[in-house]
């Protein structure tokens, strides 16, 4: 039984997710709870091989259900090798994307049953979904305006594969209100971090700064 506590931040790729994680993991850390950052996929050892795999522009042509079902890989290793022992040993873990975004990514933008793909999620992780989950929002315009490095496979796909992604991610939200958390991603990164803290704080106070 977990006894800690699981949260997960999400979006499309430029608006921030790594640096609210760890800001968020600074924030549990000073008020005196210890954690970690993990991200999906990755985190692991196997994970990380089967990563470089999903984004490399030298993997061509893969199929939907395989790219799925590799994703899926790397988080159920994830889950049991990583954020279940933290979770047990009362830690606090923030992951860096999880189930998701499979389900997003594959689903809305790929094409492939949204209800399936939470069935095959559940398998992997065991039925672990987090306690909490932020989507970070952001228009594909300006979220591609801000990646600054090369992109990955994932990265280059088109803007109309985008478009389906972050309705789907909002779809998602409506249906998990208590679950799922959208924040505006265009504000400063500081003002971002401050809505996200306001809302652990309000759903857990148990957490919350007693500065």
């Amino acid at each position: 039984m977990a006894d800690g506590l699981f949260i997960s931040l999400d979006g499309i790729d430029g608006g921030g997710k790594s640096t609210q994680c760890q800001l968020l993991l600074d924030w549990f850390s000073r008020n005196g709870h210890p954690g970690i950052v993990c991200r999906d996929p990755g985190g692991t050892t196997l994970g990380e091989k089967v990563r470089s795999i999903l984004l490399s522009k030298n993997t061509e042509n893969i199929d939907r259900s395989a790219e799925m079902l590799l994703y899926m890989a790397s988080r159920a290793q994830l889950t049991t090798e990583i954020i279940r022992p933290a979770l047990e040993a009362d830690q606090i873990v923030i992951s860096d994307r999880y189930l998701l975004a499979n389900v997003v990514y594959q689903g809305y933008g790929g094409g492939l049953s949204v209800d399936e793909l939470w069935k095959i999620g559940h398998i992997a992780t065991g039925g672990l979904n987090p306690d909490l989950t932020f989507i970070l929002d952001l228009p594909y315009d300006q979220a591609s305006k801000r990646q600054q490095s090369e992109r990955d496979r994932m990265e280059s796909l088109p803007a109309d594969f985008f478009s389906r992604v972050q309705k789907g991610f909002l779809h998602e939200a409506s249906k998990q209100p208590d679950k799922i958390s959208v924040i505006p991603a265009s504000g400063s990164i500081q003002a971002i971090h401050a809505q996200i803290v306001a809302i652990v704080s309000e759903q857990f106070p148990i957490y919350q700064s007693n500065s």
